[in-house]
């Protein structure tokens, strides 16, 4: 049973992420198509821009109408798919890891002591309520503001981070944080963007003047997906960085990381419309390093007074805390073989991969997973005492 979980996670992992790469794509591509059209002095009535471009050996026209052709071609293709098998496959791999996996990577009990399905639920409600706020916020006044817009939503996700961070093991919360924009991103391109263009497509074809408006909402929903991207995929690979993600201030470290990805995707954005501002790029970098240096020093510190535990105790520490995963044949449901290949169940193997144990379970508190086990602030300690002294059998 373990084993086929871990090949369903690979399968459905695999799908997230080709699926993600061509949405994003063709969101940058996009973005970038509407900043290079240029509307040629005989362009005929309607047509907003046009596009030469050369790529695989042949030659491409691109023409952008103002709202939309006087007819319809027989074949129109969608860009849709590529959102929902993203949002799908990221809202399977969401349930698989932290739902049913709720005890493992989502609840912490030295935070909340919650119920399985108190955790999921809690889970699952963020991200519609995540969804409610935003669309409420694009349709308010507040939404024909882009600037305000920026700051309220930012605002309103890094009080999400902070919340589901003290209430969920920081695993968790950081990938709820995703999930909440991953919904929002995939909810714009169902709930908005699809159905105003079939809007616009019904009023063409029934002879009608296509309501400008519809075409308008879509692009700024598009417009707001294409700067979310960045901090969406760093929160994706955030799980292999303790060093954020379990950190006392990982909230915060991740709204400066939000901001050094949405500089620089603001950066091409205007460089792609013909402006250079390298000043965004200088942002973005300035952001990622303050967050690395207040990170490293606001990090805590074991504690220094301990006296070197020999490796009888040790022993007893890891073996209770860590080798139901980390060992050669792993007891803990969930999890087939050792994560990473790391196993602490025999000498070797903990002298081996002591300065690793060191980093997430004694720099930080990513381990274990959830603090599932209870490991102690003095265990923590006596294990950093006795790696900083050589880890010595």
């Amino acid at each position: 049973m373990a084993e086929l979980e871990a090949w369903t996670n690979l399968a459905i992992r695999w799908l997230h992420l080709t699926a993600g790469i061509a949405w994003i794509g063709s969101s940058f591509y996009f973005m970038w198509l509407d900043s290079h059209l240029k509307k040629p002095d005989d362009a005929p009535e309607g047509i907003a821009g046009e596009l030469w471009s050369v790529h695989s050996g042949g030659f491409y026209r691109q023409m952008k109408f103002m709202v939309a052709p006087a007819g319809m071609p027989e074949e129109l293709h969608w860009f849709k798919w590529e959102a929902y098998t993203t949002w799908i496959s990221g809202f399977l791999l969401l349930g698989l890891m932290f739902y049913v996996g709720a005890d493992l990577n989502l609840i912490d009990r030295t935070k909340a002591d919650l119920a399985t399905w108190q955790a999921v639920g809690l889970g699952l409600a963020s991200l519609v309520v995540g969804w409610l706020a935003y669309d409420a916020l694009c349709r308010s006044p507040i939404g024909q503001d882009l600037r305000l817009f920026s700051i309220l939503w930012f605002l309103l996700l890094t009080a999400a981070a902070y919340g589901l961070t003290r209430v969920f093991a920081d695993r968790g919360g950081f990938m709820h944080v995703g999930a909440i924009i991953g919904t929002v991103m995939a909810a714009n391109v169902f709930m908005v963007i699809i159905p105003n263009q079939r809007k616009v497509v019904a009023q063409v074809l029934a002879g009608e003047t296509p309501d400008p408006a519809l075409g308008k909402q879509a692009k700024q929903r598009s417009v707001h997906n294409n700067y979310m991207t960045l901090p969406v995929l760093f929160i994706m690979i955030s799980n292999h960085y303790p060093m954020i993600y379990a950190a006392p201030l990982n909230w915060l470290w991740l709204a400066g990381l939000g901001i050094a990805g949405w500089a620089i995707r603001h950066f091409f954005n205007r460089k792609n419309a013909g402006h250079v501002e390298p000043q965004w790029l200088a942002y973005g970098a300035l952001a990622f390093v303050t967050v690395a240096v207040l990170n490293a020093s606001a990090r805590p510190q074991p504690a220094q007074a301990v006296a070197v535990p020999a490796y009888a105790e040790v022993r007893a520490i890891v073996d209770r805390h860590c080798v139901a995963c980390h060992a050669a044949a792993p007891t803990h449901r969930g999890v087939p073989v050792a994560p990473n290949g790391a196993m602490f169940d025999t000498a070797e193997g903990l002298q081996k991969h002591a300065q690793r144990i060191y980093e997430r379970a004694v720099a930080t508190t990513s381990m274990p997973q959830g603090n599932e086990t209870g490991m102690t602030a003095d265990e923590r300690a006596r294990l950093g005492a006795w790696i900083k002294a050589g880890a010595k059998l």
